[in-house]
């Protein structure tokens, strides 16, 4: 019932993905993409629990943290997208496939078929916590404790992103580096809540038996490496470097890069 599960699962995924590939054709721009992420994973969760015949209070638990974080972050994204536009990071690149013509085939095997794999694998021990958990009952401490987590990334995700948007808001902010709220005691609280949500959601599923986070953990460490190594932080902060300079390279000198804590202070 579960490989069954999560073959359907796929296969709206695969679905979905080949339906918003045909917009990004279409509109030529591929960058809203990034508002799927949270969505589709929200998608994989609510699909999971429906295929459920009776599901239970921790199986509930498990989608509806997996929904409301990730509706939460698609509306944010896409409505960020829509008011800046195109992503500056697909432009760059897709640029050489666009001059060749070849920008429809790149976007699929570049961009959406690559996203949707590892949305599928991230989202795992949403998926199989919830197809595991079925009429489990009662919601366990462990779960609980997982749901703390969870709630702890909620609050610096919605935050941080809040205290982002208004900043950048101000015009009298442009050009200048936010250093205040949550951003004085990390430079990403964003990717740190993130990262929180879905460890939480990886201890909750622990609930629905030992295995389940054995064979999901590739999924909070993936997120946690792409976030911290490689198209996150990493990427993000060598925009910001060329573009900030000196100010950029003191606001890292004194303020974590992850974890939050206070400020260093420079000498």
């Amino acid at each position: 019932m579960i490989l069954e599960a999560l073959v359907a699962n796929a296969a709206i995924l695969l679905g979905v993905t080949l339906i918003l590939w045909v917009v990004a054709v279409q509109i030529d721009d591929v960058s809203f993409i990034d508002s799927f992420w949270g969505f589709g994973m929200a998608l994989m969760a609510f699909t999971s629990w429906m295929q459920l015949r009776a599901p239970g209070p921790l199986a509930t638990l498990l989608m509806a943290m997996a929904v409301v974080w990730g509706l939460r972050l698609s509306l944010y994204l896409f409505l960020r997208w829509r008011r800046e536009g195109e992503d500056k990071r697909y432009e760059r690149m897709l640029r050489k496939d666009r001059e060749k013509g070849n920008f429809a085939i790149a976007a699929l095997t570049k961009v959406f078929l690559g996203q949707a794999v590892l949305l599928f694998v991230v989202c795992g021990p949403a998926q199989y916590g919830i197809l595991e958990a079925a009429a489990i009952e009662p919601i366990s401490g462990l779960a609980l404790a997982g749901f703390t987590l969870w709630f702890v990334g909620m609050g610096f995700e919605v935050i941080g992103d809040w205290q982002l948007s208004r900043f950048k808001a101000n015009p009298a902010n442009k050009g200048k580096i936010l250093d205040t709220g949550l951003w004085r005691y990390t430079r990403h609280p964003n990717y740190f809540g993130d990262c929180c949500v879905w460890w939480g959601i990886w201890i909750a599923s622990a609930s629905a038996g030992w295995w389940v986070p054995a064979l999901t953990v590739i999924g909070p460490l993936f997120l946690t490496f792409t976030l911290t190594r490689w198209s996150g932080k990493a990427l993000l902060e060598a925009g910001m470097h060329k573009k900030h300079g000196d100010p950029f390279a003191d606001y890292v000198a004194r303020t974590s890069g992850f974890l939050p804590r206070p400020p260093r202070k420079i000498k």
